[in-house]
């Protein structure tokens, strides 16, 4: 997913984040951002839920 990022250039954006956010508040936001990670794949996993009732029959195929 990333592109070749290594642990140098990671640490690198960790520093920068720990300097923009602060110490207390970096825990709060990587685990409010790993939620939203997860709940997107779990919608993504799960099939869509229509009503085929609600959509008009599919006349192409019937005899006239």
């Amino acid at each position: 997913m990333l592109p070749n990022i290594g642990w140098g250039e990671l640490l690198i954006i960790l520093a920068i984040a720990l300097l923009l956010f602060g110490a207390k508040r970096l825990p709060e936001l990587a685990q409010s951002l790993g939620k939203s990670i997860r709940a997107f794949k779990k919608s993504m996993q799960e099939p869509e839920e229509e009503s085929h009732s609600d959509k008009e029959p599919d006349h192409k195929n019937d005899p006239q």
